[in-house]
């Protein structure tokens, strides 16, 4: 049995965690990321790599610390999407613009709506992505921006701090909005449209492939073995997806704190419209069509911490399992992705007068049902477009432990939802693909764990409040 340190960065927090081979986590340690704002700008985060890099460092010695017999053979990593690490002329890195950063928004207009930029890149201009995010700190940031010597990805962070090689993945390098899909390389059309240097830009590296050898003082410290090598990973929602293991003509939807609703194809889909972002898979074979409603699960967590925090998950799911009618509905999730727009305006919507009956567990229930409500509305629209006709759809994500969102999702869609043994930590079990991929491990993962398959019901309740939940959601969104 090999063993590897898998590091993963989200949004929120990041954890690093020692992994069978077979997938069974022996032990993880995780923390809160810190961000700051930026006063320059109207909504602008950083984040400091520096105190990262120490985080990062203080759970990888607690894990080992707690099984100092295991020999690590491989480490790898995964990280949020559309983040990013600055790194000095030196190599070392000195500032961080996270997914959550915004500070480009101001400077979108002067570029446009460029048709060849979203065939090019497979998304529309936007202040998402990393190139808005460089554009705005060199327009009131130059004396940060002037300093950068490589850019990276964070995952690509996490490789750099355990071999000193600089690598960027092409599912990370798509989020940049610098990287030619067709051409699967970094574009110098778009970089001079945004006006970075491509100088800053590292080579491309495919995930699963061998980066180089740990650096000889960790592969002391951590117990690693002496031939402990880091294998390249990657993007988060694409670690996730191998876990579900998406075919060419699936679909699946990664429910977290976002819910990315994925179509996996061989070919690249270009939509006139515009209704779509296009991602290059791991190691730029096929492409991921994108809809995504936004904020879902992240949603649900703060609702249950705010409104019942002394009630279990379980008891939770069992009450909602109870439920034959509802007396509110909610709207929090965060996009209408399709027409390209944010929803600013959420809340609950309560009768007139105040219902007696209405509980905290009634409004849980709504905000549960919202996240279904929206993952559907990027679902319906995609299989669609991507002519899906599977009678089924994949899952995966922590947010799918909830049998409650399952069904729903099911008895909206119409559709079996599948969820393989270990979809609850979809991106690790992804990044243990990898590895036993480079390192010619055939052990079979989540062998004692068993599929999980919802069927649709007829005549649900969520279809009725999906009926509601639409009108009210748009009436306090218009367009």
């Amino acid at each position: 049995m090999r063993h590897y340190l898998l590091i993963d960065l989200g949004t929120g927090s990041t954890r690093a965690a020692i992994v069978g081979s077979d997938g069974n986590i022996v032990a993880m340690h995780s923390f809160f990321n810190r961000y700051f704002r930026d006063e320059a700008y109207p909504d602008a985060q950083y984040f400091l790599p520096q105190e990262w890099e120490a985080e990062i460092f203080r759970c990888c010695r607690q894990v080992h610390a707690e099984h100092p017999e295991i020999t690590i053979s491989a480490v790898s990593a995964a990280g949020a999407r559309q983040s990013i690490v600055l790194l000095d002329k030196d190599g070392n890195a000195f500032y961080g613009l996270p997914n959550i950063d915004n500070r480009g928004r101001e400077f979108m207009p002067a570029l446009g709506d460029q048709p060849w930029i979203y065939e090019r890149s497979g998304k529309w201009v936007t202040e998402d992505f990393d190139a808005a995010k460089l554009l705005g700190l060199r327009k009131k940031r130059p004396e940060l921006y002037e300093k950068i010597g490589t850019v990276v990805s964070l995952s690509g962070h996490i490789a750099k701090m355990f071999t000193g090689i600089s690598a960027f993945e092409p599912s990370q390098a798509c989020e940049m909005q610098l990287y030619d899909l067709s051409e699967k390389q970094w574009s110098k059309e778009l970089c001079t449209v945004y006006g970075v240097d491509p100088a800053l830009l590292p080579p491309l590296v495919n995930a699963g492939e061998c980066l180089g050898p740990i650096l000889p003082e960790l592969r002391e410290e951590l117990g690693m073995a002496d031939d402990a090598v880091f294998i390249v990973g990657g993007a988060d929602t694409q670690s996730a997806l191998l876990q579900a293991g998406i075919q060419p003509g699936d679909i699946a939807v990664v429910a977290g704190t976002t819910a990315p609703v994925t179509a996996l194809t061989d070919h690249k889909i270009t939509d006139p419209q515009q209704r779509v972002w296009v991602d290059a898979n791991f190691g730029a074979k096929g492409f991921l069509v994108e809809m995504n409603p936004g904020v879902t699960g992240l949603n649900y967590q703060r609702a249950r911490d705010f409104l019942a925090p002394d009630i279990p998950y379980e008891e939770l799911e069992r009450m909602f399992a109870e439920k034959r009618d509802f007396r509110c509905t909610a709207s929090f999730t965060s996009l209408l992705f399709y027409e390209r727009r944010s929803l600013r305006n959420g809340g609950f919507f309560i009768p007139s007068p105040f219902p007696e009956p209405l509980d905290r567990v009634d409004m849980l229930w709504a905000v549960l049902a919202d996240g279904a409500c929206g993952i559907y509305e990027q679902l319906w629209r995609l299989r669609d477009l991507s002519g899906h006709d599977r009678p089924y759809i994949l899952g995966c994500g922590g947010s799918f432990r909830s049998a409650s969102l399952c069904q729903m999702l099911s008895d909206l869609s119409g559709l079996e939802l599948r969820l393989k043994p270990g979809f609850e930590q979809a991106t690790l079990f992804g990044l243990v693909s990898l590895c036993n991929g480079a390192l010619h491990d055939d052990t079979r993962l989540g062998a004692d764990g068993e599929e999980r398959v919802y069927t649709p019901k007829e005549n649900p309740l969520i279809r009725k409040y999906h009926r509601q939940w639409s009108r009210q959601r748009l009436a306090m969104n218009p367009a």
